[in-house]
């Protein structure tokens, strides 16, 4: 499934998530609609969130990321490894937020392929950089707004398991399970298997 990706800045307010896209993926399971599945997750605080605005906030990408999982990816996030559900979700993050795939793809899908383990600052610096030069949208940005995202960037890599500790540089290769990379190789996608490092 093809989406039209602009650049955006949503995962400042919706981060890594596991534990809530399985939440909402179980109840597409049972068949719910979208809109049920909103009212939901709302009204029985699914997510453990502490606040409503938080819950509205990291709703509409959650819904994404599950439109953006089949159905064979869905069998493996929910009955396989906790692995392969953090490869899945980084899976899902990539293809529905295309500034945050370009940032895999182009910083650390690079270094991985160059067998360069360090995560720098400057590296991230030089990315976003890069990006307000070729995007007016990225440019328009304040600079708040692009250190929020860097640390939500950092925070990703640091949830998936591909930053070795929170505050670190240290890059780790994801092992990231056979049956998931054949199914996103036959499905067109192995371009995302390669900005995971593979």
């Amino acid at each position: 499934m093809t989406m039209e990706l602009e650049y955006s800045s949503s995962l400042n307010g919706a981060s890594f998530l596991l534990f809530e896209l399985k939440q909402v993926i179980k109840l597409k399971q049972q068949g719910l609609a979208k809109d049920e599945i909103r009212k939901k997750v709302k009204e029985e605080n699914l997510f453990q969130f502490n606040n409503q605005g938080r819950i509205n906030r990291a709703l509409p990408s959650i819904m994404k990321r599950a439109e953006a999982i089949d159905d064979t990816l869905v069998s493996l996030m929910l009955e396989g490894s906790i692995e392969a559900g953090k490869a899945l979700n980084l899976y899902a993050i990539m293809k529905t937020d295309l500034l945050f795939f370009e940032f895999m793809d182009e910083v650390i899908g690079e270094k991985l392929h160059n067998n360069d383990y360090l995560i720098e600052k400057k590296d991230i610096n030089l990315f976003f950089t890069s990006k307000a030069e070729q995007s007016e949208k990225v440019a328009s940005w304040s600079d708040i707004n692009v250190e929020k995202l860097k640390r939500a960037y950092m925070q990703v890599l640091y949830e998936s398991g591909m930053l070795r500790n929170r505050k670190g540089k240290e890059l780790d290769r994801l092992i990231i399970d056979e049956q998931i990379k054949n199914h996103l190789t036959q499905i067109g996608d192995a371009r995302y298997i390669r900005a995971m490092g593979e």
